[in-house]
């Protein structure tokens, strides 16, 4: 019986590599590889990209992660700390911060970043456009890091506060100095996988307007695209993309196995 079914086992594994490699077989057939080519993968216009793809799209693109990441990071732990405040207040303000902006699309709020508060109070974002979609970023950023913040220290032993505070620690520097360090070293892995959708998600910036020297890779795409009516910037700036974030990716799960281990 064992035997029949590690029969049946390899039978049906072996019939899924074969119903995949004749998919594959068909696509390679009935794919018009010259039009495909010609459209996507016109080495001409991929040579007519650079260098501006690099030093300005690409370098854009990392800037502006940079910036929406520091600041959603700084904003992530004023709003965990409130969540866990004991002044009821400070919680319900948190809470209602963190589940307003993980709850609105990240492309409403840049919007509203970037059309709706300065027609309503009359306030211009520094940076324009491109700072204003900054702001949106942040503040998405913030909401979710806040969390995540909030899960690492949560996650901290209590041992550790008491120790601290046995040895005359006030409570502010126990979290900062005790609390907080341990936290990060805990949540190194989802902030970094935070730190990859920010820089998916400065995508989202066209909607609030951009200059020819702001512009991220999937703007400069677009316009390129525009200009030679051909996909090939598209793929360019996914090669980029890619470029960036596979390494990252890889770097956070090296990350959670050493962790994983050291448990």
């Amino acid at each position: 019986m064992a035997l029949r079914r590690r029969t049946k086992t390899k039978l049906y594994r072996y019939s899924m590599y074969g119903i995949f490699l004749v998919l594959v077989v068909l696509i390679a057939i009935f794919t018009d590889w010259a039009r495909l080519g010609k459209q996507f993968f016109d080495l001409e216009v991929a040579a007519k990209l650079f260098p501006d793809i690099i030093i300005v799209a690409l370098r854009n693109t990392i800037l502006f992660t940079l910036i929406a990441f520091t600041g959603g990071i700084l904003l992530g732990i004023v709003f965990a700390l409130l969540k866990l405040s004991v002044i009821a207040p400070f919680r319900w303000f948190a809470t209602a911060w963190i589940e307003l902006f993980r709850g609105l699309p990240a492309l409403l709020t840049i919007f509203a970043m970037a059309f709706i508060l300065p027609i309503a109070f009359g306030i211009k974002p520094p940076g324009g456009p491109v700072g204003a979609g900054l702001i949106g970023l942040i503040l998405v950023a913030s909401a979710y890091m806040a969390e995540v913040i909030r899960s690492g220290i949560q996650a901290v032993p209590k041992g550790q506060t008491e120790a601290s505070r046995s040895l005359g620690m006030s409570p502010m520097k126990t979290m900062f100095f005790i609390v907080l360090p341990q936290g990060f070293r805990i949540i190194i892995p989802p902030l970094t996988n935070e730190f990859v959708l920010l820089l998916k998600d400065t995508s989202l910036l066209f909607i609030a307007g951009t200059f020819i020297w702001s512009k991220e890779l999937t703007s400069f795409a677009r316009d390129a695209n525009t200009m030679y009516a051909n996909a090939t910037p598209l793929i360019m700036a996914a090669i980029m993309y890619l470029i960036v974030t596979i390494p990252l990716t890889r770097f956070t799960a090296w990350l959670e196995r050493r962790m994983a281990r050291e448990r």
